[in-house]
């Protein structure tokens, strides 16, 4: 469907996440991944959505130049935003625990934004879903963060694993998007390309 309307595209993944990769395969695109070291830093006033929004087309600037006509990159960046605070991945332990804390019981939002680049223009769309926690006990968050290891996670917790089963209590929006890609609209952007 979708994959022979892009027969004439060449589609560029630039992330080294193993979920995004997935979900470009399951959605049947053909692709391949090309990735670059960029130092993922915004401006301390950007707030929520503006931060991705930031962050993804600053992974896509740094292709200024690289893209043939018929390439079409694509990047993205998520964040858990939570109590005016934007959430990243951790970088240790302690502080896995602090963040997953301090969403036990409350509603936090997952932000995600993708940036299609090709070699004349850009567009960056965005996706936010709401997701609410259970309390969850000390004694569960030490036992995720040690048997899971998500330090690789914004705000510390993936939904597909242990913990989202059982600590989520409600999704609100895209779930592909809290795994880090709003697949639907990213399938809906690349389905109205000419």
């Amino acid at each position: 469907m979708l994959k022979e309307k892009l027969k004439k595209y060449t589609l560029i993944l630039a992330s080294g996440s193993p979920r995004r990769q997935q979900f470009f395969k399951d959605l049947d695109l053909e692709f391949e991944i090309r990735l670059k070291d960029i130092e993922e830093t915004y401006p301390p006033e950007l707030k929520a959505v503006e931060i991705t929004d930031y962050l993804a087309q600053l992974k896509a600037d740094a292709f200024e130049g690289d893209l043939k006509t018929n390439e079409i990159l694509v990047t993205s960046d998520t964040i858990v935003w939570h109590e005016n605070k934007a959430l990243g991945k951790p970088k240790n332990a302690q502080e896995a625990f602090e963040m997953i804390k301090s969403m036990s019981g409350k509603t936090h939002e997952v932000i995600t934004s993708v940036c299609f680049k090709t070699s004349s223009a850009s567009t960056v769309l965005n996706d936010i879903t709401k997701v609410t926690f259970n309390t969850v006990s000390d004694e569960a968050i030490l036992y995720y963060i040690e048997n899971y290891k998500p330090y690789d996670k914004a705000g510390a917790y993936g939904i597909q694993e242990w913990f989202g089963f059982m600590a989520v209590a409600k999704v609100e929006g895209s779930y592909t998007n809290v795994m880090g890609l709003p697949t639907a609209k990213v399938y809906e952007y690349l389905s109205i390309l000419e």
